[in-house]
């Protein structure tokens, strides 16, 4: 649990590095990034590499007693390298060949590319092989940043149709599977398969299914690619890529194979004005949406199956979301204990000092533009300080999962079927609600071993083969509670619709189908009955038809008045629930309350106040407050070992407590 820095020594003078290392050493810094963008400082022509500057930085963190988390310098490939082989390029879908003078402009299947990505990750693992100073490597960054997961040149192409071969070895079975006698899309030989180019009109939704897993497979496998050369050089070091948080296009699962942990880069209050859903409040443009924080934690934390870093921390005020507010005092701390409560091994801050040059210059860092120490490098020293007082504690556990698949995210973005459908702020409904109840949630794969958890939620499984309904009707048999949602089982794996009822191969495991279903506009009346009371929802209803399942909450009104919308059925040791309509988060939370009850896992009372948040990590309780408020807290054992009672705004307490007993109260700074 430490505090790290990005630095960027090539950005200044070799004459400031020495007491820049001292200033950091000041501040807690423990951990510093170095190398990420810096291709063109390390090979200025081809093979005339420049190490010597790398090397005086690595000196001087070592004298230090402070450790490097190296980057492949892969995101920017120099200007030479694209003059000489133009073919290493990305091609954009309308046949755009992207020009130099940013970054990612590489492609991720061209031959070329891979080639020179070996030699300049073999030289320099070769070179820092045998430095102590060197705990690790973050391998390129952010992959998929500006919408460049997926290419449409030639040999993506070419790759496309390998991939195609592999999944379905010919045409027929292609055909077969896709059904591509709509519109005539058949196919005489996979060699006639085409990335999905510009048409008139929508492509074939299972092309698009087959082009996001195609694209994704090969970030994931650029990445082993660059994992093994570091591998080889050095088994001990330590490897992650920084991924972008709520990012759609990569399949972090899959990603998370090739490196020892994931890391992701948090910037709440940008986050929270260009993400789905409703218009940020004042304080989330301080200090962010803590539930959209710990997803992200949440989802690194499950892909790679331990724990994560956060690579980027954001130091202050930013430089792209719609406006850039400056954070709340003492949020840029908040930001790392929140991190630590949820597992996060180190918090590196964005960046050490703000930019004089390029693209990044209004991107604040802990020191200013002058060399001065900015709100953020206070924050900084904060918040090490804290972490170094606290005790060792556990991994957080958690006893429910939310399941979460990319492969259902791209489809469903594919064919949305109303324009406020939203994959991720559907799965935040429940996610939300059950983080309310102070119960701690662990992000899994659906066909990841879930017999951990006693609870488990999957927002719309939309995706579903038999296989997958065989594990989740398997863990509700041992004992699980499940609870599924709208659109559950709508297709198979290849993006076709089961003919079937739905929800398809989950029909006996439900113990009922779906009659009908709608989108809604917000000028219809959508209101259901559960357990007596009437609750609103959203978007999507449907109307079940019961086969065993018991009926537990109603539609009111509309053309579906009185047709069931939430069913619930006993399976073996265990139960599943199947809301079908779209919960606002009243509902939400009294579908979350019931299945925790039914689990018998420890849960509040009431929901947590927005805002504000507990987490437990062993036998000690992190309160988070995200509010201008001030919260007052009733329960903490003794002195808390970090933060003082009541907590103030944009502040945290740490203390031995249980998370889902302590009183908590939020006064508003108005009162």
């Amino acid at each position: 649990m430490t505090v790290g820095v990005c630095y960027f020594p090539e950005h200044w003078d070799e004459s400031t590095w020495e007491r820049a290392v001292e200033r950091m050493v000041a501040a807690g810094v423990e951990t510093v990034r170095l190398g990420e963008f810096a291709w063109g400082r390390l090979e200025p022509e081809r093979g005339a590499f420049d190490l010597a500057w790398l090397d005086t930085v690595l000196d001087l963190l070592a004298d230090h007693d402070r450790e490097a988390l190296l980057c492949t310098p892969t995101a920017t490939p120099p200007k030479w390298l694209v003059d000489e082989r133009p073919s290493v390029r990305r091609v954009a879908a309308d046949g755009t060949v992207e020009g130099y003078g940013s970054r990612r402009e590489y492609c991720f299947n061209s031959a070329a590319y891979r080639e020179e990505t070996e030699r300049i990750v073999g030289r320099l693992a070769e070179r820092y092989a045998d430095r102590d100073v060197v705990s690790g490597w973050q391998i390129d960054n952010e992959y998929g940043c500006h919408g460049t997961v997926r290419c449409y040149c030639d040999e993506c192409a070419e790759a496309f149709r390998a991939y195609l071969r592999e999944r379905y070895g010919d045409a027929a079975t292609l055909n077969e599977a896709w059904g591509t006698a709509f519109w005539s899309q058949q196919y005489e030989d996979i060699a006639a398969v085409e990335p999905p180019r510009p048409t008139p009109s929508a492509h074939h939704p299972s092309l698009l299914l087959a082009y996001a897993r195609f694209a994704s497979r090969s970030v994931v496998e650029y990445n082993a690619l660059q994992a093994e050369l570091l591998r080889e050089a050095n088994a001990d070091w330590t490897l992650t890529h920084n991924t972008m948080g709520q990012f759609e296009d990569l399949d972090l699962h899959a990603l998370g194979e090739t490196v020892d942990f994931l890391s992701w880069d948090s910037y709440p209050t940008g986050f929270v004005q260009t993400r789905e859903g409703d218009p940020a409040t004042v304080d989330e443009l301080r200090a962010g949406d803590p539930d959209e924080l710990a997803l992200n934690h949440a989802v690194c934390r499950g892909a790679a199956a331990g724990p994560f870093w956060v690579m980027e921390q954001q130091p202050g005020d930013i430089n792209w979301s719609p406006t850039n507010p400056q954070p709340g005092e003492g949020a840029m701390a908040l930001w790392a204990l929140h991190a630590t409560a949820h597992g996060a091994d180190t918090v590196a801050y964005f960046r050490w000092r703000a930019c004089s040059q390029g693209q990044e210059q209004y991107h604040s860092g802990l020191l200013d533009h002058a060399g001065r120490p900015d709100r953020g490098y206070r924050d900084a020293a904060a918040a090490a300080d804290d972490m170094a007082a606290l005790p060792d504690l556990p991994r957080p556990e958690a006893s429910v999962a939310v399941l979460h698949d990319y492969e259902n995210c791209w489809a469903l973005r594919e064919q949305p079927h109303a324009p406020d459908f939203d994959y991720w702020t559907h799965l935040r409904t429940y996610f939300d609600a059950l983080r309310a109840r102070g119960v701690a949630v662990d992000v899994c794969h659906p066909d990841d071993p879930l017999d951990g958890y006693d609870a488990a939620v999957a927002p719309t499984p939309y995706l579903v083969g038999e296989e997958r309904a065989a594990h989740l009707e398997s863990y509700v048999r041992d004992g699980g509670r499940l609870l599924l949602t709208i659109r559950s089982g709508f297709k198979d794996p290849h993006n076709r619709v089961h003919e079937t009822p739905r929800p398809g191969p989950l029909r006996s495991l439900v113990g009922a189908t779906v009659a009908e279903h709608e989108t809604v506009p917000e000028a219809v009346d959508t209101t259901v009955d559960y357990r007596g009371e009437a609750h609103g929802y959203r978007t999507w209803g449907e109307w079940l038809a019961p086969d065993e399942a018991t009926v537990v909450g109603s539609h009111v009104g509309g053309v579906g008045a009185g047709e069931a919308a939430v069913t619930r059925n006993r399976v073996g040791d265990g139960s599943v629930t199947y809301a079908g309509v779209w919960p606002e988060p009243r509902l939400a939370d009294a579908l979350c309350a019931d299945l925790l009850s039914a689990a018998g896992l420890p849960h509040r009372d009431t929901p947590l106040p927005d805002g504000v948040r507990v987490v437990q990590r062993g036998d000690h309780c992190f309160v988070t407050n995200f509010t201008s408020g001030t919260v007052g807290v009733d329960g903490v054992a003794g002195d808390p070992v970090v933060g003082t009672t009541p907590v103030g705004a944009y502040d945290y307490l740490v203390g031995r407590g249980d998370a889902t007993e302590l009183g908590v109260t939020v006064t508003d700074p108005s009162e």
